[in-house]
């Protein structure tokens, strides 16, 4: 089922979760282990990472060095069937830019929609790590919004090769992602949103945001995308602070500010399980403040600590 279908017909707040594949050489048991305490809060979808591939340089026994690529999460894609298959629930994939090429990218939509697959989360991506700022693939995307309209282009059953008559439609509902504080790369929110509406006015179906730790930003963010004609629904996205050392850390790769009164808080724990308790008691805040305004979905985050998540829930419903 479409996530627009799942919103139009829900009778109360849809819960969602966001995992990462695991590294290559874990078993995918550990998803499980996290996702199966989940399952009482009946989640309508769970979406999952992608992954580029990163260049990295061994060293060879002639003391020389070899640039060779690996890809440290693989296996999106059997992912997201396998959480099909198990939880009898919506999957949806992560697509990047970074990385692939547009026939890759084509290939890949192929084997989703083979799987029954309906939504997907159209993504640039990050840089690779080898680089200062992100570069495409040559023969791949730009930007999102490119992505955004190759998928909707197979939607229509317009393939690559131009000699593909009659081409299978696919029939994705597309997501893309928002930033309550703006995508670090734009020069102002007017902007960022302008080109968020650009996706959107391509066929994009809904937004996802970036976490925030201030409601009031995702409200305003709203606000200003309502105005400029964005009127898709827009996804608040959620996750907890557990450690001191996340005050720096999530700032700097995800480019979000943190509160004053939850970086007053957190610096004043005194052990592991102090910080958890904060973490819990924000988020907890977070979640009822946006039930009480209609919010109609919470997005969970779930790295590092799920059960922080887990007992919001239980205390939510």
């Amino acid at each position: 089922m479409k996530l627009t279908q799942h919103l139009s017909e829900a009778t109360k707040t849809i819960i969602s979760f966001e995992i990462l594949p695991p590294s290559k050489g874990r078993s995918i048991e550990s998803l499980y282990a996290t996702l199966d305490p989940f399952m009482e809060f009946h989640p309508s979808f769970i979406n999952v990472t992608y992954h580029r591939a990163e260049q990295i340089y061994k060293k060879r026994d002639d003391g020389t060095f070899e640039r060779v690529e690996i890809r440290k999460r693989p296996g999106t894609v059997g992912i997201c069937a396998a959480l099909m298959n198990k939880y009898q629930i919506e999957a949806i994939p992560h697509l990047i830019c970074g990385g692939f090429s547009k026939e890759e990218t084509e290939n890949a939509l192929i084997d989703l929609h083979y799987l029954g697959i309906k939504n997907v989360l159209a993504l640039r991506g990050d840089a690779a790590a080898n680089e200062k700022s992100f570069s495409p693939h040559p023969n791949g995307h730009k930007y999102a919004e490119e992505l955004v309209e190759q998928i909707i282009t197979l939607n229509k059953g317009l393939y690559i090769e131009d000699d593909i008559l009659d081409g299978v439609k696919t029939d994705f509902c597309i997501g893309v992602a928002g930033y309550p504080e703006k995508h670090f790369e734009a020069p102002n929110m007017d902007v960022d949103i302008i080109n968020l509406k650009r996706k959107v006015d391509l066929g994009a179906d809904y937004v996802t945001t970036q976490m925030f730790f201030d409601n009031k930003k995702y409200y305003d963010y709203v606000n200003k995308c309502r105005e400029l004609g964005i009127n898709v629904p827009i996804l608040p996205g959620l996750k907890p602070i557990s450690s001191k050392k996340q005050l720096t850390i999530l700032p700097r790769v995800f480019n979000v500010d943190v509160p004053i009164e939850l970086y007053t808080e957190i610096m004043t724990c005194k052990k592991d399980s102090d910080y958890e308790i904060v973490g819990t008691e924000w988020l907890l805040h977070q979640c009822r403040d946006l039930l009480k305004n209609n919010c109609p979905v919470l997005h969970f985050y779930t790295l590092s600590k799920p059960e922080i998540i887990y007992n919001v829930l239980k205390q939510l419903f």
